[in-house]
This record gives C-alpha cells, structure tokens and sequence, in this order.
C-alpha cells in the first residue's frame, strides 16, 4: 500500500489542501461539510493545518464571526505534490479497467452515498445491554 508523503501531510489535510485549491478562502463550515466534519473537526483540522504553516485562518470581511480559510505558499507547495501523489495512486488503482468499468464503479459508489447519506445531526445511539448480541 502507498506510504505517506515525505511531506508529511495527513490525509484529512490533504483534502482541505484539495479544497482550497478549488476555493481558496473558503469558510471553515464550508471545508469542514465538504469533509464531512462537524465543527471541532474542521476547527482541530485547520489548528493542525494553520502550525504546519499550511493555511492560514482569516476573518470574514462581511461577518466578523465567521472564519475563512486560505492556502499559504507552503499549502501551494503541498498541494502541488499531493496533487502528483493523487494522480499515481489513481493511476495504479485503475490500471487494467477500461474507463466503462471505472464509470460503472464510479456510478456505483455514487448511489451508495445517495442512497445511505450520513446525517451529521444523528448520533449513534447506545444499544441496550439487554438487547447485545454476545459472541
């Protein structure tokens, strides 16, 4: 299996990088739901990121209370070889599919996710003792 980047950067990290360099400035509620994160997720993920001197977290210029989040020449830099790292590993998980299978994969994982979406206000909930299957 591939081995994380000399870089260092995490995957969670990664993917905020990802989104950045569609949307740099996005809002951190924005990342964090394109993420699937809540917001002490988005909120340690951009800490994390923010020391690594990978973004930056600037206020909204509209709305004083809202944070928005930006790529730094380092995040550029990281980006660019997650980028490359991205592209070798597709290109390894795809080889010796032709593109029609890959679409039906795709299509595939895609009703999954429609089919079954998380619903982020939901928590697990505990299942009674008595109700436990033992093994």
């Amino acid at each position: 299996m591939a081995t994380q980047p000399s870089n260092e950067v995490t995957p969670a990290q990664a993917g905020l990088l990802f989104i950045l360099g569609k949307q740099d400035g996005v809002l951190m509620g924005e990342a964090g739901a394109a993420l699937d994160l809540g917001p002490a997720g988005i909120s340690g993920l951009v800490d994390r990121s923010a020391a690594a001197k990978l973004v930056e977290r600037r206020t909204d210029r509209d709305d004083g209370r809202a944070w928005r989040v930006w790529l730094t020449p380092k995040g550029r830099t990281v980006l660019a070889q997650a980028k490359t790292d991205a592209a070798a590993v597709n290109a390894a998980l795809t080889e010796g599919f032709s593109a029609a299978e890959i679409d039906v994969v795709a299509r595939w994982l895609t009703s999954i996710q429609d089919k079954f979406p998380r619903d982020q206000t939901e928590t697990p909930r505990e299942i009674p003792r008595n109700k436990r299957r033992h093994s």
